[in-house]
């Protein structure tokens, strides 16, 4: 049996190596950076949110267009089993109120550690500082010992998208793999504001208990107001719509009807500033105050409507190498149902290559395991039809 090739070495790629190596078949994991799993790492420093625990039709109506695509691979591998996985590498699990699933540890350190322990006991050879730049008869890498290039019986590509170049997702595979893809766009990521003076008090602060609507999608939730512009939970959550044209709106105050609102604000002012007045009768904060008068002024008379749906202009996404994942890549088209890309036979793909995207909360790390295991199991059934040529992992 040949040996397998996994370019790239985050949960798509070592997930692969994980499918590969169970079927029995020699493999190889080639990273670019010094480290594998370096964006899983980071994302772990704010606490490891594996999945979401929620019911699966909802569950992968977060995927959007490409919930078709996805279907097979998050049914086979979705929340219930990105759980016991986890649990299976000695990490505690639980599920917050959101439905979040976290390790009871929140960090991503003890879960990578025991899965790389399990796949070195597998035999998975891990290749670091090893960076793809071409396919010439073989994958060719630049290495610490030169130039290299492979020749394996199958390949799972798993080079994630195009933000975070720092952590190894560059999209620089997409200069010189010939394959159909869509143009990068940041996802889950902040926008640009041009804000007056007054509001660079307020950098850093959280709008928390907001409701953020654009286009078809509503959410509640908060952001962060920054000196750059909007970012956070809230603003990642309706980002896709916000990105591809839609106007972004804030309810400031999600609890209240506008009749409350306007019952409230006509209690005696007396001698009152209108912001001791808003924040005596409606408990809106200083943050609040600050966006209503950036983005409202002049006030009218009747508050109600505008506090309900307060418009927030923007100058478009904040660069995409700052996003928290991207969309476009390899699309679904140029593949096949086992994730083959259809002019390079023995050729995989998974993760962030393809052309996907879905909010955080779980779908983003979910999906890329699930890919990753879909097209691990069907590069070991591919290789293990094929069977050419026998190479030992320990030579190269």
């Amino acid at each position: 049996m040949s040996f397998a090739l996994v370019i790239g070495g985050g949960p798509a790629g070592l997930m692969a190596a994980e499918a590969l190596s169970e079927a029995g078949v020699p493999v190889v994991v080639a990273e670019a950076k010094p480290s594998v799993a370096r964006k899983l790492l980071m994302a772990g420093k704010s606490g490891l949110n594996l999945t979401k625990d929620e019911p699966f039709q909802k569950f992968i109506e977060a995927y959007g267009t490409a919930a078709p695509e996805l279907h097979p691979m998050l049914e086979a591998f979705g929340p219930a089993e990105a759980t016991a996985w986890a649990e299976g590498l000695g990490q505690e699990m639980f599920t917050g109120s959101s439905g979040r699933v976290f390790p009871k540890s929140m960090k991503a350190s003890p879960l990578l550690r025991a899965w790389l322990a399990r796949l070195g006991a597998r035999g998975v050879a891990l290749r670091t500082r090893w960076r793809w730049v071409g396919v010439e008869d073989g994958f060719v890498f630049d290495t610490p010992e030169g130039r290299q290039v492979l020749r394996p019986g199958v390949t799972v590509l798993a080079c994630g998208g195009a933000s975070w170049a720092r952590l190894g997702s560059d999209g620089a595979w997409a200069g010189f793999l010939e394959v159909d893809t869509a143009p990068f766009q940041p996802a889950n990521m902040g926008f640009v504001v041009d804000w007056s003076p007054h509001m660079e008090k307020h950098f850093g602060a959280p709008v928390k208990s907001v409701r953020l609507s654009a286009g078809e999608t509503s959410v509640r939730g908060e952001f962060i107001v920054s000196s750059q512009g909007i970012e956070g939970g809230g603003i990642y959550a309706v980002s896709r719509e916000v990105r591809d044209g839609a106007a972004l709106s804030v309810d400031l105050l999600p609890d209240l009807s506008e009749a409350e609102i306007r019952s409230r604000l006509a209690r005696p002012r007396g001698k009152a500033s209108l912001g001791n007045h808003l924040r005596k009768t409606l408990k809106l904060d200083p943050v609040k105050q600050a966006l209503l008068m950036e983005f409202a002024r002049p006030l009218p008379e009747d508050l109600a409507p505008v506090l309900k749906e307060l418009h927030i202009p923007h100058d478009g996404p904040r660069p995409m190498d700052e996003a928290i994942s991207t969309a476009g890549g390899i699309r679904f088209d140029a593949l096949d149902s086992a994730l083959m890309l259809r002019h390079m036979p023995g050729v995989f793909a998974a993760g962030e290559m393809l052309d996907w995207e879905a909010p955080t909360g779980g779908y983003l790390l979910t999906a890329c395991l699930a890919t990753g295991l879909w097209a691990g199991r069907e590069a070991a059934r591919f290789a293990a039809k094929t069977n050419v040529g026998i190479t030992s992992v320990s030579r190269l």
